[in-house]
C-alpha cells in the first residue's frame, strides 16, 4: 500500500519522457524515422479509418415511412359507385354552399386516389362535369349501388338466423361496437365496419349525439354505403349485417381519409328578420322565445330520436318551443336546429344564450302522415320489411338504450 502511493506521487520519469516523445510525432520521425500508426495521430484520432474508402457503401441515412411518399406509385383505384365525403349524414348532395374556407387540397393526400377533390367532395364521375354549384348524384350510381346491394345480401335472413345474430351481438356476448357519434356515418368509419366484418356477419353500432335527431337517415346511408342491412334496432343501438354473399378477400377498396377537411360556408340559419315578420316584430319574437318553458334539456351525446315528434306534438297548443341546450357545443345545436327546421318542418328563431327557439309559422298545419322510427324494430319478416314495434318512447334528455338486446317477438 505505502509503495503503491509513492509511485503515485513521484511516477517515473523514463514514462514521462516516452509519453513526451510520442505525443510529437514530427521529432520522432526526425529522430528515429518513427511513423505513429492511425490510432495515435492526434489529426485522426475518434475517426473511422475507413472512412475515405470508396469502395465501402455508406448506409443511407434513415428516413421514417411516410403515407404521403408514393413516388413510382399509382394512384388508388375504388370502384366504389358513390361521392367520397367527409360525412354522409351530416351532409347533403343537395345544399349548395355558398364558398369554401380552403383550397381544394384533397383530404386522402396529393395523387392517392384517381378522383379530384372538389371542395365538398371527390366525385366518382368526370370531376370536369361536376363542380361545387352543380353537386348533385348521378342517378345512375344509385341503380349500381342497388344492384350491387342486392348481390351481395343474397337471400334474407330467416328469424332464426337473425335471432342468433343479434344475441351474438348483446353486450354480454362481445365487446366489438364500433361508435357514430357527433360527425355522423364518417368515410374512415366504412373501413371500419369491413374490417369487423372480417371477423363476425354481424357488428353492433351505437349512434350518439347530432346524428341520433334523424335515425331513418343513419339507417339509410348505413345500408346505402355499406350494402349491409340492419336487422335489429334499439334506439340508437343498431346491428348491420353484412350478407350472405359477403366475401372479405374480395371487400371494396376505401381509400383513408388522411386528415378531417375544414366544411364548407353556407347560408346563414339565423336571419335578420323572420319572413312575414317586421324588424320589431322579430325582436320580441326572440325576447318572448327566450321567456317561454323549456319543452326539454337536451344532455351532451344523447339519444334524441324522439325530439322531432316532441316539437311537433308542442306546436299543437303552442307557437313557440324553446329547447335547453346548456352543455352542448355551440356547433351540435345549431346542426340540432337545422334538422328541426326540415324535418318539422318549423322557422328558427334564435340559438342565444344556448338555447334553440323556433316558431311554427301563421299558417301552420300538423302534418298527418309523418313517418318516424319507433323505439324499438323488428325485421322478423324475410322480405326485409319493417315491422313496427312500441311506439317511440326514446327520451331525449339523453338516456339512451344502455340495456341489452331483447331478440324474441312481440
Amino acid at each position: 500500500m505505502f509503495l503503491t502511493r509513492l509511485s503515485r506521487l513521484n511516477p517515473n520519469p523514463l514514462l514521462l519522457i516516452l509519453t513526451r516523445h510520442l505525443s510529437n510525432p514530427s521529432k520522432l520521425h526526425d529522430r528515429y524515422s518513427f511513423k505513429p500508426p492511425p490510432s495515435l495521430s492526434p489529426n485522426t484520432q475518434g475517426q473511422n479509418p475507413n472512412h475515405n474508402n470508396p469502395k465501402k457503401k455508406q448506409k443511407p441515412q434513415y428516413r421514417p415511412p411516410s403515407s404521403l411518399d408514393r413516388t413510382g406509385q399509382k394512384p388508388i383505384h375504388s370502384d366504389l359507385p358513390f361521392d367520397f365525403r367527409y360525412s354522409y349524414t351530416e351532409s347533403s348532395p343537395t345544399v349548395r354552399p355558398i364558398g369554401l374556407r380552403e383550397p381544394k387540397y384533397s383530404p386522402f393526400g396529393p395523387g392517392r386516389i384517381d378522383r379530384e377533390w372538389i371542395g365538398v367532395c371527390a366525385p366518382a364521375v368526370d370531376p370536369k362535369v361536376r363542380s361545387v354549384e352543380g353537386a348533385e348524384e348521378d342517378p345512375k350510381l344509385e341503380e349500381k349501388r342497388k344492384r350491387r346491394r342486392q348481390k351481395v345480401q343474397g337471400e334474407p335472413l330467416t328469424p332464426a338466423e337473425r335471432k342468433i345474430l343479434v344475441d351474438k351481438c348483446q353486450r354480454p356476448k362481445t365487446k366489438r361496437q364500433i361508435n357514430l357519434g357527433r360527425d355522423g356515418l364518417t368515410h374512415n368509419m366504412l373501413n371500419d365496419i369491413q374490417n369487423h366484418w372480417k371477423h363476425d356477419e354481424a357488428v353492433r353500432i351505437k349512434c350518439l349525439g347530432v346524428p341520433t335527431v334523424d335515425m331513418k337517415n343513419v339507417c339509410t346511408q348505413l345500408e346505402d354505403k355499406t350494402f349491409g342491412k340492419i336487422i335489429h334496432r334499439h334506439g340508437g343501438v343498431l346491428v348491420l349485417y353484412r350478407g350472405r354473399n359477403y366475401k372479405p378477400k374480395k371487400r371494396p377498396v376505401i381509400p383513408l381519409m388522411l386528415w378531417r377537411p375544414h366544411e364548407p360556408v353556407y347560408p346563414r340559419l339565423i336571419k335578420t328578420t323572420i319572413d312575414g315578420l317586421s324588424i320589431e316584430e322579430t325582436k320580441e319574437m326572440r325576447k318572448r322565445g327566450l321567456v317561454v318553458p323549456a319543452l326539454t334539456k337536451l344532455a351532451k351525446n344523447g339519444y334524441y330520436g324522439s325530439l322531432v315528434s316532441m316539437v311537433r306534438d308542442a306546436f299543437i297548443c303552442c307557437e313557440l318551443v324553446r329547447i335547453d341546450c346548456q352543455g352542448l357545443e355551440k356547433s351540435d345545436y345549431k346542426k340540432i336546429g337545422c334538422k328541426l327546421r326540415d324535418l318539422v318542418p318549423c322557422i328558427l328563431v334564435t340559438f342565444e344564450k344556448e338555447q334553440i327557439v323556433v316558431w311554427r309559422g301563421k299558417d301552420y298545419k300538423p302534418l298527418e302522415d309523418g313517418y318516424f322510427l319507433p323505439d324499438r324494430e323488428l325485421f322478423d319478416n324475410p322480405e326485409g320489411d319493417l315491422v313496427s314495434g312500441k311506439e317511440g318512447c326514446g327520451n331525449s334528455d339523453g338516456s339512451s338504450s344502455e340495456k341489452e338486446f331483447d331478440s324474441g317477438e312481440e
